[in-house]
């Protein structure tokens, strides 16, 4: 079994690259926002309740997984490396797998400010990602997150062995998506 964890900010091209990988190997993509489109249309994500929910099917759904028999998953994320809380999270997921025997595969994706702007109103982030539609609120929310918090590490703040970091500014997701089977032998 093997997990990815594909992470970095909004708009970076995350799914996009899932997508693309998940077509070139077994692995089945799970993309943040799958569950954050199942919980908006009751509650907020940003809510208390719209929170818990999210993560709570994520979590079930993380053990699951790490119980099966599937060859393994893709999960995005944006994690925002000045939050404890956000370390704790990808440690705890990668314990979960890991205590299985999974192997667990860190990849970062990092962009121009100005690449994700453009890629924010793309037909295919704005298919997947019904809360996403309204773009003038989506560049706001991206531009304020990136103010708020640091969402790409620094070089060598990442201390694991199946690491890989991708400046996709200029990169195809589908060439992305090659660069990561070819560099872990997926």
């Amino acid at each position: 079994m093997k997990l990815i964890i594909l992470f970095g900010p909004q708009a970076v091209g995350k799914m996009t690259v899932g997508h693309e990988l998940e077509k070139i190997t077994d692995l089945k993509l799970f993309h943040n926002h799958m569950t954050i489109e199942l919980v908006t249309p009751f509650f907020s994500y940003g809510s208390k309740p719209g929170k818990r929910l999210v993560n709570l099917f994520r979590e079930e759904i993380f053990e699951e997984v790490s119980k099966s028999d599937l060859p393994g998953m893709i999960f995005t994320y944006v994690w925002a490396f000045d939050q404890a809380d956000d370390w704790a999270y990808i440690e705890r997921i990668s314990e979960m797998f890991e205590s299985r025997g999974a192997e667990v595969y860190y990849v970062e994706l990092e962009a121009d400010l100005e690449q994700r702007l453009e890629r924010n109103k793309t037909p295919h982030r704005l298919e997947h990602k019904p809360s996403k539609r309204n773009t003038e609120w989506s560049e706001q929310e991206l531009k304020k997150t990136l103010e708020r918090h640091r969402l790409n590490s620094y070089d060598g703040e990442i201390q694991k062995d199946n690491y890989l970091r991708i400046n996709n500014s200029a990169i195809h997701a589908e060439d992305v998506a090659k660069m990561i089977k070819e560099h872990f032998k997926l």
